[in-house]
């Protein structure tokens, strides 16, 4: 089965189920549906980065400094995140990426997905999907905060990266210390 014909949960603006199509068709026309981000560390604490092959259906060609992807339908977010992350990375035995926050995608031009973020440590060696994954790297996280303005990010994956910051914030309540 190809990418395209994969089915999807198509969600509502709360995030509920309505409906459900094939992958391609969900793009095309623009549907709501689901998507997991996971920020893989090392046991350095650098995040992997990767640049997206040019067959990529969304975003071809461009950095990430997530891995993810579609929830599948039925899938959870939980399970999706598990699958996409040891699925990106080449690994298989990766714990449990701990939920951060969720939060809805939406581009303003028809891309619309409810985005459940996570994080996970991965100190395993890495061997990335060569048909998703076109170069990568760990990288310091102010290696990365330094190629921002550099190199050509995944719109989705930034605003993740934003969001992901100001969660970890140090003036809010409850924020992640680094």
């Amino acid at each position: 089965m190809s990418a395209a014909d994969e089915i999807l949960d198509i969600v509502d603006e709360h995030d509920r189920v309505v409906g459900r199509s094939p992958r391609g068709e969900v793009y095309a026309r623009g549907l709501r549906h689901r998507c997991v981000f996971v920020q893989a560390r090392d046991a350095a604490g650098r995040i992997f980065v990767h640049r997206r092959t040019p067959q990529k259906l969304v975003f071809p060609s461009l950095y990430d400094m997530f891995v993810g992807g579609v929830v599948g339908a039925g899938e959870s977010y939980d399970a999706a995140a598990l699958r996409e992350a040891e699925e990106e990375l080449g690994v298989s035995g990766l714990p449990a990426p701990r939920h951060l926050f969720t939060f809805l995608y939406d581009d303003g031009a028809g891309r619309t997905w409810w985005s459940a973020v996570y994080e996970v440590t991965c100190d395993l060696p890495v061997h990335p999907q060569a048909e998703e994954v076109a170069w990568h790297d760990f990288l310091p996280e102010t290696e990365v905060e330094q190629r921002l303005a550099d190199w050509p990010w995944v719109p989705d994956g930034l605003e993740a990266f934003e969001r992901l910051r100001e969660f970890r914030s140090p003036g809010r309540p409850g924020a992640a210390r680094e």
